[in-house]
């Protein structure tokens, strides 16, 4: 398989090659410790090892020394004038990661009504469950039963439907948004263990987003107010050296945030959550014949000029886009 993974930035246009953190460590650890040593693997990927790591990488003196300071700051691409607080507040990686931005200035929102937007700056995929259709990518990501838990009701709503999976990187804005505006149905903890969201380990380990701990939303966006998109699921899934996933819904900025419970009105584009930290991945679910992706993202997915490692491991073209928090994804269709 080949060593480079690209993606498109959308912004641009421009194919980008990504510069995978600890691209080695996860190479060793998918490859031969997982083949030959599958006790350690399983020890290494649990939740303490992961919060272990993530103590050590984030909040240690030696973490804040190497990587809490201006050069990291620039080198991570993080951009200063975005930032609420100011360079010098930003002073441990922990505090580099779980920064808040002035996303109502600089992360623009479409003003349809019935747009769906990018919960996270990440990296895209889009795919449907739905059988024949060019999109269905069976058993890449997640397995739909295993990813949902047990709930029946959501796997009977679900079934057939679309999906995006957002992959954030370990630099990037850690706040997800809520994608759609509308009533909070549902919200559970599935548990699991602590996988990587590095390519190279989705490719290797298949299914892993539904095997790690994750947080699953159900909002109903048929309600006054609403977006108009039926039922939308939104999958928060930890990974490697995530210690939490923390539900602080916010109206206005990061003001006053709140619990995410059952009934609570949101509306679209609000701050609903904050990773601790590292990287991790989002997954939104739609239900059959409800939105439309946004035609940039299904032409950038199926290209063939861009070296990506899921293309390589799932053996069809599938290209990551980078998208904004907030962005439009896809379109409300009935």
């Amino acid at each position: 398989m080949s060593m480079l993974h690209q993606y498109i930035d959308r912004d641009s246009g421009a194919v980008c090659t990504e510069q995978l953190f600890g691209d080695r460590i996860i190479r060793f650890l998918y490859g031969p410790v997982r083949e030959s040593a599958p006790t350690l693997f399983r020890a290494l990927t649990g939740a303490r090892s992961s919060a272990a790591l993530a103590l050590f990488n984030y909040d240690s003196v030696l973490g804040t020394r190497v990587l809490g300071n201006r050069r990291f700051l620039q080198e991570a691409g993080v951009d200063l004038s975005e930032c609420l607080d100011p360079p010098e507040a930003l002073d441990t990686a922990r505090k580099v990661f779980e920064r808040r931005i002035r996303y109502w200035s600089c992360r623009p929102m479409p003003t349809a009504p019935r747009a769906v937007v990018s919960p996270a700056d990440a990296r895209l995929v889009t795919g449907t469950f739905a059988d024949g259709e060019p999109l269905r990518l069976k058993g890449c990501f997640f397995d739909f039963d295993e990813l949902l838990g047990e709930r029946q009701a959501w796997r009977r709503a679900f079934a057939g439907g679309d999906y995006a999976v957002f992959r954030l990187t370990p630099d990037k804005y850690h706040y997800n948004h809520t994608p759609v505006a509308g009533r909070v149905l549902d919200i559970y903890t599935l548990d699991g263990v602590c996988h990587s969201c590095n390519p190279q380990a989705v490719v290797r380990l298949v299914t892993p987003y539904s095997k790690n701990r994750r947080v699953v939303t159900v909002f109903d966006t048929d309600v006054p107010g609403g977006t108009g998109v039926g039922l939308v699921a939104m999958i928060e899934v930890v990974a490697l050296m995530i210690g939490d996933i923390v539900q602080c819904y916010s109206d206005v900025a990061y003001d006053d945030p709140v619990p995410v419970v059952p009934g609570l009105a949101v509306a679209r584009g609000c701050p609903k959550s904050l990773y601790r930290p590292g990287s991790s991945t989002d997954v939104l679910l739609f239900q059959p014949g409800r939105v439309c992706f946004a035609a940039d993202l299904l032409h950038n997915q199926r290209r063939r000029d861009v070296q990506s490692r899921f293309s390589h491991g799932f053996g069809r073209p599938l290209v990551e886009t980078e998208v904004r928090v907030r962005s439009l994804i896809a379109r409300g269709l009935v």
